[in-house]
């Protein structure tokens, strides 16, 4: 199979990886060349089995995806080159940036059928971008209205003043609210920009221009 696709599965789940496994054996043009069960055995077993493409999901143990297609991308000059597809359940505004922001290729959900599975395989070891049509209809929402944000002034407020580095007892003083409060208006942040902590709440608000900070 000398022609073929070498691709690394890379998912912490066995069952996933079997899977994938099973369905892509079945097609000559591709060929499985290992399976890791995190991000730092994929960076591991990419210098040593050379794939094609990386079939990388993103949240794992000992390190997740974003950082091993960081590693990944930080080696690229020293080795032959290889793509990374992003193979995932998460289809957040903040998973999405954070993953094409790092260096993948592509990215598609895991639920998408299996030829469209093959198709970004196909695309991504050419090198070629591909997005599978819920994760581009995600994008394209956010390019058209990239300023327009569902949150709330109140939230927006608490938000501006996590970004300056304010704990929620700083914010519940300066707000004249109750620390339950400003813990209920994080919770709410977090739900509507599809993030899962502070950090990332500011980091995509900023990237958004939801808020400014000084």
């Amino acid at each position: 199979m000398a022609d073929a696709i070498r691709i690394l599965i890379v998912d912490d789940h066995p069952v996933v990886r079997d899977g994938l496994r099973g369905m892509l054996a079945g097609l000559p043009e591709f060929e499985v060349v290992g399976e890791a069960a995190d991000g730092s055995q994929a960076v591991t077993l990419t210098g040593q089995l050379e794939p094609r493409v990386v079939l990388m999901d993103l949240r794992m143990p000992v390190m997740d995806g974003v950082e091993a297609i960081t590693r990944l991308r930080e080696r690229s000059a020293n080795q032959p080159q290889v793509y990374t597809l992003v193979l995932t359940t998460y289809d957040t505004d903040a998973d999405i940036l954070r993953a094409i922001e790092a260096g993948a290729t592509g990215y598609i959900l895991k639920d998408a059928p299996r030829e469209e599975l093959y198709r970004a395989i196909r695309a991504t070891a050419q090198g070629q971008s591909y997005l599978s049509p819920a994760v581009a209809s995600r994008l394209m929402s956010q390019l058209r209205a990239p300023g327009e944000t569902p949150l709330s002034q109140r939230e927006l407020d608490v938000l501006a003043w996590v970004g300056r580095g304010s704990s929620n007892k700083e914010i519940a003083h300066t707000l004249h609210i109750s620390e339950a409060t400003v813990k209920s208006h994080l919770l709410h942040i977090f739900s509507k920009l599809g993030v899962n902590d502070r950090t990332q709440a500011v980091t995509l608000a900023l990237q958004k221009g939801i808020i400014e900070l000084e």
